[in-house]
């Protein structure tokens, strides 16, 4: 099925996406000249990721003035404070890889309208594969439809994933979910990109993908490309309200479904006092978590009204 016109604002989120990744290919040709900075541990940053954020948002606003920004490097600094539509921006999904030119890297774009994705594009500009979805409208990649995989049985899966590596994040937790999916599935990938991992769950590469210590900005256009595809995405639980709880889930419904049991006594959502903690917490976090009510995915608001990252 080809989507032969796509919402105003998909086309200027795809321009975006396009105007960053021609500005992270010319990067990728000298990346001896790059200049990199540590912003924690294993958490990198280049010029690039801001030139690239730059345009973006300099594209974004010259066309909506009154919309506000969320975006991994300058937060909300950009933009309307309290507008209903947020745009949700990650300029450089896989900085690490790209400074190591392992080509998986992504620009990942959405568009949020009071708490809900409504656009979405995701932009791999090393294989100029443009992922798209609009809200009701289906899930694309360079024009052709993406549909999620037809595999039911654990067994066959291949499933993505991403290994912690900042500070704080729980290895010892991540290991023993590790270990307990690797026994039943037929394969585990970490191409260490999620918005791209999450696009190739909607696309069928993958027949599920998780991961813990994500930021909405990882997640946000991702998720709507999936369900858009006919996939489930959501925490560790099956619960909706995974934006802020720094743990996703995703896949066609019938592996999504294995996975979220096999998952759920790991849950446990990473608060912000615990961001300094050490990585090995101890096994106390492998307790299962409360059950949290259901609800529609949505972006937090602190008191000033600004979305929470």
């Amino acid at each position: 099925m080809l989507q032969t016109s796509h919402h105003p604002m998909l086309n200027v989120a795809i321009k975006a996406a396009r105007a960053a990744g021609a500005i992270i290919n010319r990067a990728s040709l000298d990346l001896e000249a790059l200049r990199i900075n540590t912003k924690s541990p294993n958490d990198f940053v280049t010029e690039v990721d801001h030139a690239a954020e730059g345009v973006i948002i300099e594209t974004l606003l010259g066309a909506y003035p009154d919309h506000g920004i969320l975006a991994e490097e300058s937060g909300r600094t950009h933009g309307a404070k309290h507008s209903e539509f947020v745009w949700i921006i990650d300029p450089l999904d896989g900085t690490t890889n790209f400074i190591h030119g392992l080509p998986m890297y992504c620009v990942s774009i959405a568009l949020a309208h009071r708490g809900v994705v409504q656009q979405a594009v995701v932009y791999d500009p090393t294989r100029n594969d443009l992922f798209y979805a609009s809200k009701g409208r289906g899930a694309f990649c360079n024009d052709r439809r993406l549909r999620v995989s037809k595999r039911t049985r654990m067994s066959d899966a291949l499933i993505g994933t991403g290994f912690p590596f900042r500070r704080g994040d729980n290895f010892k937790r991540y290991v023993k979910m590790f270990e307990e999916v690797m026994q039943h599935c037929a394969g585990l990938r970490r191409p260490g990109a999620a918005a791209l991992d999450l696009c190739y769950v909607a696309a069928g590469y993958y027949d599920a993908f998780f991961e813990t210590g994500l930021q909405p900005w990882d997640v946000a256009a991702g998720s709507l490309i999936i369900t858009e595809a006919g996939g489930l995405i959501g925490n560790f639980t099956g619960e909706a309200d995974f934006l802020h709880q720094r743990e996703v889930v995703a896949g066609n419904p019938k592996i999504y479904a294995q996975l979220v049991t096999m998952l759920a006594p790991y849950t446990r959502v990473i608060k912000e006092e615990e961001a300094a903690a050490p990585m090995l917490n101890g096994d106390a976090a492998l307790a299962p978590a409360e059950p949290k009510k259901r609800g529609a995915v949505r972006i937090k608001k602190d008191e000033s009204g600004d979305a929470a990252p």
